[in-house]
């Protein structure tokens, strides 16, 4: 037996600890004992049922680093399938597969001691990185990752980053290894003060304009306001991703002063494989460090709601300890 937690379909905001089997490996999958999960917002949508269930019971969390028999550490993301005959499949964009399976919503993810994931989507983890640092890189590190290149980000320019919890630290980092000018607009105290100590150019409110025009601008806050600011922020020609799953509105703007003059919205999906590949090389290259705030599997709640009231710098990592065969 093992100890996982559990959300009910209809006990929305809520999970229960619970005693369930140790999950059985099926044609194509692997079990891992998992040595970290990291918490992330769209648990958040999941618990909270902002994504309608699926299931009558999900285990939730995608951000695993789990253990194989032989001791070698693989990750295990959102996507933790596609179907790969699609037209998106066929032409590098699984992404946007018609029908993907979703790590910690379409399947049992790593809020558990054990998960079983399919062997082909799992990454492994270098080994000069920490558990503890791998396990957010792989939803908030790589989803991140793909907004820049969903924005276009080059070398040098000015980026401007909405929101700045789990996602955006690490994004930080790459941008300034790129030697770009970073503007962070956010609320709350604690997490101005962690981007200023990563190095951004200038930290303002959540919807504060920056002293200088963006040439691109990404999004993490599931809010429209923070959507219009950043396209308010935009040069001609400038860009702005939304990392986001679920946004709760996008507000009416005007055309003429926010989108006129070939400014783009874009949004951001999922991530594939390649993503994962290249951003833990780019991380590792980089020595990209995550700002962790460690929990017992037991605590996954407190982690949860010490992530919806924004009291976490960084990210929420739980730790199930020593999860032996019982």
């Amino acid at each position: 037996m093992m100890k996982a937690l559990v959300h009910h379909a209809g006990d929305c905001g809520r999970l229960t600890l619970e005693d369930r089997d140790i999950p059985q490996a099926r044609r194509g999958e692997i079990v891992l004992r998992v040595l970290a999960c990291g918490v992330c917002r769209t648990d958040l949508h999941v618990i909270d049922e902002e994504l309608p269930p699926r299931h009558e019971t999900i285990v939730p969390g995608h951000q695993v680093v789990g253990e194989t028999p032989d001791g070698s550490r693989l990750g295990i993301m959102w996507l933790g399938g596609t179907d790969g005959t699609c037209s998106y499949c066929r032409s590098d964009r699984e992404n946007l597969c018609d029908a993907p399976v979703f790590t910690g919503y379409d399947r049992d993810g790593g809020y558990a001691e054990y998960v079983a994931a399919r062997e082909d989507f799992t990454i492994a983890i270098p080994p000069q990185m920490s558990t503890e640092q791998a396990a957010p890189l792989l939803c908030a590190g790589v989803i991140g990752f793909r907004a820049l290149r969903v924005a276009g980000v080059h070398p040098g320019e000015r980026v401007g980053l909405y929101g700045f919890g789990a996602s955006a630290h690490l994004v930080l980092q790459v941008l300034r290894a790129w030697n770009c000018e970073v503007y962070v607009a956010t609320r709350g105290e604690s997490h101005r003060e962690l981007a200023r100590e990563l190095g951004a150019s200038w930290v303002g409110e959540a919807t504060e304009a920056p002293p200088v025009l963006l040439d691109r601008a990404v999004t993490f806050a599931p809010a429209g306001e923070v959507v219009i600011a950043g396209l308010g922020a935009l040069r001609k020609g400038g860009v702005v991703a939304i990392n986001a799953i679920h946004l709760d509105r996008m507000p009416q703007f005007d055309y003429d002063r926010l989108l006129w003059g070939e400014r783009q919205i874009r949004s951001v999906t999922n991530m594939t494989r390649a993503d994962a590949h290249d951003f833990l090389r780019v991380a590792a290259d980089i020595g990209l460090q995550s700002r962790v705030a460690a929990f017992p599997l037991e605590q996954g709640p407190e982690a949860l709601r010490a992530l919806r009231e924004d009291r976490v710098d960084g990210a929420a990592v739980l730790f199930p300890g020593k999860a032996g065969i019982r």
